[in-house]
């Protein structure tokens, strides 16, 4: 049996050329290797040909291209001979829609609200105006609907299989209401001719018989498609009737029209998704419904294929997608805490991690029977202690010299904020807005705070908002997030130019629902939706905000850009570093430690090797002024636009020193940073954006790339460049080492994403899905090298494979060491103490001393040679802990606490004793 906390994690990207079958045969490897838990991404049935597997279309069956049931037990049979557990990433929040292939959606369009699936989407039916009864926006078409409807993109079909109507648009269904098959059948046979036919009689009859307002219902519309159906040479009169539908004269367009306007949606150009969308969606993706998680039977009816995993002993944790965009995250781990000890039959926790970002300093809520996070406030907290605080600082005024209008975060961040307000998630924010204009003018105490006004103070909320949201429950306000809540109201007042300052008294009051208990008669129902939903829209916005714009604008060091963190954070001292440490021994201790993610900006080495600039500034500011000299020439300027920008050129440097190939530079490298470089471009969306590409800029971004990665073109900045990512490569190599021991020896669990057991130098996804290879890694695991061999030639990484391996093991032969040891700040001595982390892991009669370097710099002449010596420092053991110390990572190694002893032959060293 796997242990009920994993000793470590690893994560796999399925896909359908990575399947189930692929993935059992990795198991054997991954036992070697040393890992516990095998992590794996979202594996439920997906859209058809999806590479991350994130678009669910139906949560109760196993995704057929992996290959379906059959092997997912194979798998299954596989992880339990070896021992090994297995997570699921499992998606609560939303759901794949558009297309033809989500039975949950296409029924809601069919019937809209009367339809038994409409209570799990998050649907604003009465915000689509012109719609008796309203409906649902679905900005789909490529071009406005009038363009669609007269050029005959949609198209009514029959499908004689089903005795159904839709329209369609090329891939999309959109099923007719039943209750309008009536007319359309009527309109058919007549415009067919077929009114003499036996089939167009039968049709004729089927019409008549439901002619009645509101026939059929939704019980007896199977009985009606069954019966059309069964109509002999009915698909024959119903073809050649369809004409009348044809755009190619204006009656059949009015009439394809009019029968488009009676359904319980409305087709739409995918440009009036920002400002008109009534759905909630995940973050801006149109494609992706949010699900309504706070309805029980959507819960029951989503959970039923994992609770039976869970029961058959073949599932032992979940990672619980964007749980932020969830009504309720709080009820809904209380419920899956109950899904969960029903389906096992005991009460004893169940694995669950959740996918949340922890700003700094915030306190992880309350939440029932979650072992912790994903682990990205720990990849920052590592990325924080390894970075030259001093360096950081020079690095942000060599960024303010370069880009003066993008040199001060908090503006940069505001303005990415009013950017992502007023665009991508402008629909959200109406709805928002609505709901609160209606409340107000439920009392004759509010009614006069105007819908503008109330919008606007509104905004100010949002935009002072700095995490990602609040728990505030239908039923009450807890005091963390009352004093979040005051703290945001109070900065948002201080910024209001408007007369009716106690306009944020009422929405203070609505925010934290304490409306609902002021006396007054208030919707309680709309209060109740609009603080909760409130709490919905501020992750989306944070997400949007923060990580996928601002930190695509702001690159004074872009290895702190990352998700989770903030860049001009400052640097950890050890001290805070410990206390950090220690406060995480004591709260969701079991929570995964994550350093690469499928999500990650960059891979943990990349973003290793870029952190190093912080300890060489000057020599880094003097190399980029040089080579902005020499690319001049590839650089175009026209109409006052800059190709690429200063940022992005500046973007483009730091990039290359994060991923700088050991071999020659191939064309496949350089489509790599193509690609990213549009992809970032588009991220910031000031030059370039998704909703609104500029052609001409990305163009020429692509072509500074090619010239200045040609030797033919580049000879002088490729060689200069390699010589300096030269250094920074061993520098960062040094920080990867010091980050994969902390990572697998501090509180958490160790998570470990695919092929990074060797150095990782992807780049933000796709990049880090690219195919990895496995025969490398298990051959090299294979082989037996003696640690000064693997150092000798650091550069293949196989000496960070051996690392992880060896932790691994240690791992495994000292469970309840790691899982329950209290976490211990060991004093350091010397002239070099700054530069070593030190901690001691005691659990009962075992001590577990760790000892990491970080800013290398001076032990290596700034990256020009491994280090031959330690740093001068010494360990400070109380002497309660004194005792025989074993050098766990290299036996017979020395054990010495003299750090130039111990680390002359590695930055890290790891003793055990007892």
């Amino acid at each position: 049996m796997p242990p009920a906390i994993p000793h470590s994690t690893y994560r796999l990207q399925l896909s359908k050329d990575f399947g189930f079958d692929q993935a059992t045969a990795l198991v054997p490897y991954l036992k070697a290797l040393g890992i516990s838990h095998l992590y794996a991404s979202p594996f439920l049935k997906a859209r058809a040909g999806s590479q991350h597997g994130y678009d669910i279309i139906d949560h109760n069956a196993l995704n057929p291209e992996f290959g379906g049931d059959e092997a997912f037990t194979r798998l299954s049979d596989a992880l339990k001979q070896h021992d090994l557990g297995l997570i699921l990433d499992f998606v609560p929040n939303h759901m794949a829609v558009g297309g033809h292939d989500n039975p949950w959606w296409l029924d809601v369009l069919e019937w809209g609200p009367q339809s038994p699936h409409a209570a799990s989407f998050d649907i604003a039916w009465d915000l689509l105006p012109y719609r008796k009864g309203g409906g649902v926006l679905l900005p789909v078409l490529g071009q406005p609907y009038n363009g669609a409807l007269t050029a005959g993109e949609i198209e009514l079909k029959y499908d004689a299989t089903e005795g159904s109507f839709s329209a369609w648009y090329f891939d999309h269904r959109f099923p007719i209401n039943p209750q309008r098959y009536s007319d359309i059948l009527s309109t058919i046979v007549t415009a067919a001719d077929g009114t003499k036919e036996p089939a167009g009689e039968a049709m004729l009859a089927l019409a008549d018989e439901h002619r009645h307002p509101g026939t059929p219902s939704y019980r007896n519309t199977p009985a009606l498609k069954r019966r059309l159906a069964d109509i002999p040479d009915a698909p024959s009169v119903i073809e050649r009737g369809l004409k009348a539908y044809r755009p190619d004269h204006e009656s059949g367009i009015n009439l394809l029209h009019r029968l488009l306007e009676r359904q319980h949606y409305r087709l739409a150009f995918w440009r009036l998704a920002p400002s008109s969308i009534n759905y909630r969606r995940f973050f801006d993706v149109n494609e992706l419904a949010g699900l309504r998680m706070e309805d029980a039977g959507t819960f029951q009816k989503t959970h039923v294929l994992v609770a039976r995993l869970i029961a058959e002993g073949r599932l032992h944790g979940l990672r619980l997608d964007h749980i932020d965009g969830l009504y309720d995250p709080l009820q809904y781990t209380r419920r899956l805490q109950t899904l969960t000890a029903q389906a096992r039959g005991r009460r004893e926790p169940f694995y669950v991690v959740i996918e949340k970002i922890v700003e700094d300093d915030e306190e992880l809520p309350p939440f029932s029977g979650i072992a912790g996070t994903t682990g990205y406030e720990w990849l920052n907290t590592i990325s924080r202690l390894l970075v030259n605080e001093r360096g950081r600082v020079e690095l942000e005024r060599t960024w303010r010299d370069m880009a003066p209008e993008l040199g001060h975060f908090e503006a940069v961040l505001e303005s990415a904020k009013l950017r992502v307000l007023n665009t991508i998630l402008a629909s959200e924010f109406n709805v928002l807005a609505q709901l609160l204009a209606r409340i107000a003018a439920g009392h004759f105490s509010s009614r006069d705070y105007t819908p503008d006004r109330l919008r606007e103070a509104l905004e100010l909320y949002v935009l002072e908002f700095p995490v990602y949201r609040t728990y505030v429950s239908p039923r009450s306000c807890a005091d963390r997030d009352r004093i979040a809540i005051d703290n945001v109201i109070a900065a948002a007042r201080r910024r209001w130019q408007g007369p009716d300052i106690d306009i944020f008294d009422f929405l203070r009051c609505c925010i934290t629902t304490d409306l609902n208990h002021s006396g007054l008669p208030y919707s309680r129902t709309r209060v109740r939706q609009f603080a909760l939903k409130l709490q919905q829209f501020t992750g989306p916005m944070m997400a949007k905000s923060l990580e996928d714009t601002a930190i695509y604008r702001y690159q004074s060091l872009i290895a702190l850009n990352e998700v989770g963190g903030y860049p001009t954070l400052p640097g950890l001292s050890t001290d805070e570093f410990h206390r950090r440490m220690a406060q995480r021994a004591g709260h969701f201790t079991h929570g995964l430690t994550a350093t690469s993610t499928h999500d990650t900006k960059r891979g943990e080495d990349a973003r290793a090797r870029i952190l190093a600039l912080s300890e060489i500034p000057g020599l880094w500011e003097e190399h980029v002024t040089h080579w902005r000299r020499l690319n001049a020439r590839f650089v175009t300027i026209s109409d006052d636009e800059r190709s690429p920008s200063v940022g992005h050129e500046y973007l483009l440097y730091q990039t290359l020193i994060g991923v700088w190939p050991h071999a020659p530079i191939s064309d496949d490298f350089v489509k790599r940073i193509e690609a990213y470089a549009v992809k970032a471009a588009r991220e910031g969306k000031l030059e370039t954006s998704w909703i609104s590409p500029n052609e001409d800029y990305e163009a020429k971004l692509t072509a500074f790339v090619r010239r200045m990665l040609d030797r033919t073109e580049s000879l002088e900045f490729l060689d200069t460049f390699g010589d300096f990512a030269r250094r920074t490569t061993l520098m960062g190599a040094l920080n990867s080492l010091s980050q994969l021991v902390l990572k697998a020896t501090m509180p958490g669990v160790p998570d470990f994403y695919q092929g990074t057991e060797l150095w990782d130098l992807s780049l933000v996804d796709p990049d880090n899905r690219r195919p990895v290879d496995f025969d490398a890694r298990r051959a090299a695991l294979a082989a037996d090298a003696d640690w000064n061999d693997l150092v000798g030639r650091w550069l293949d990484g196989h000496l960070k494979l051996a690392l992880t391996h060896k932790l691994l093991q240690l791992r495994n032969r000292h469970p309840a060491l790691f899982c329950e040891g209290r976490y211990q700040p060991v004093e350091v001595t010397g002239p070099d103490r700054e530069h070593i982390t030190a901690f001691m892991r005691p659990h009962r009669s075992e001590r577990l001393l760790v000892v990491t370097g970080r800013h290398f710099a001076a032990l290596t002449d700034q990256g020009n040679h491994w280090p031959t010596e330690g740093f001068n420092a010494e360990i400070t053991i109380n002497a309660d802990h004194r005792s025989t110390w074993d050098n766990a990572l290299i036996p017979g190694a020395p054990a010495s606490l003299c750090c130039r002893e111990l680390l002359n032959k590695l930055p890290v060293a790891v003793l055990i004793s007892g």
